[in-house]
């Protein structure tokens, strides 16, 4: 094997996900990319290769990861890049949202890449090297969002497992990511990337407004480019000493300082009454 890296995509067939991969194959990369159907990978990028690896996975499916794994090993001998791109979006308040609904959120978005953790984390470790991206979302930061409350919980949550994966890692030499992107012109705020509730609830108007603005103003006009967003993954896999957090657009990153401020004028306001609760106060 040459210097050039092995790289375990998911979610690949569109988005950000599709957007690295072409990256990544050209700059002669060897990747193997995965998505819930092969078909959708063959047509837009190509059929097995010694440099590419199309693969059909549920990431939900703790089998299918598995064997998955097995055969990007076996096809090229090591994994060095591992990122976690597969998701979703759900809409929907908390309380309309069905116990389904919640469910299938968390089990793509949280448990599946906790599946693909699962696999991949035992090759970096034998060989002492490498690096996990997992891609979340601003809303995994900021989750004042209407209407995408449930969505934004899973990405909370992904924040919470690579924080803890990242200190796991540091022993064996491997590198750990947390990607926020902010609002990127690709398709996930198009049908076949978000789902809206089943059974919503006609008194959420503001929670309407903001999935209705999401999908009407916003998608088609993001502004971000997915190829920017691929070449910055690309440095990171490079960095000598990558962050732990990184947040990804312009708008991400204002997001985020908008959000610290919040948390900082909390702490600062309530600092006597937040700090009475020990034994000797």
């Amino acid at each position: 094997m040459d210097t050039k890296k092995v790289w375990f995509v998911t979610g690949a067939s569109k988005g950000l996900g599709l957007a690295l991969v072409k990256r990544l194959l050209a700059e002669n990369h060897y990747v193997a990319a995965t998505s819930r159907t092969v078909v959708a990978l063959k047509q837009k990028i190509s059929d097995v290769s010694d440099v590419f690896l199309p693969l059909e996975m549920d990431i939900t499916n703790d089998r299918e990861v598995k064997e998955a794994v097995e055969k990007v090993t076996a096809h090229f001998g090591q994994i060095d890049v591992v990122v976690n791109n597969a998701g979703y979006g759900q809409t929907g308040t908390v309380e309309e949202l069905l116990d389904r609904e919640v469910k299938q959120n968390f089990d793509v978005n949280v448990f599946g890449v906790a599946n693909v953790i699962r696999y991949t984390a035992a090759h970096l470790r034998r060989q002492r090297s490498g690096h996990i991206f997992n891609i979340s979302s601003v809303g995994g930061f900021v989750g004042s969002f209407p209407g995408f409350g449930v969505y934004c919980s899973t990405k909370f949550a992904l924040a919470g497992l690579t924080e803890a994966l990242a200190e796991e890692m540091k022993p064996f030499n491997i590198r750990t990511t947390l990607v926020y992107p902010g609002y990127f012109r690709t398709d996930f705020l198009t049908s076949g990337s978000i789902k809206t509730p089943e059974a919503p609830i006609d008194a959420y108007t503001e929670a309407r407004r903001a999935e209705q603005v999401h999908f009407n103003e916003i998608d088609g006009n993001q502004p971000n480019d997915p190829e920017k967003a691929a070449g910055v993954i690309l440095q990171l896999s490079e960095s000598d000493n990558p962050p732990v957090h990184f947040f990804m657009g312009e708008d991400a990153c204002q997001f985020a300082q908008q959000k610290i401020a919040t948390l900082q004028r909390a702490l600062d306001e309530n600092k006597i009454l937040s700090c009475s609760t020990g034994f000797k106060n």
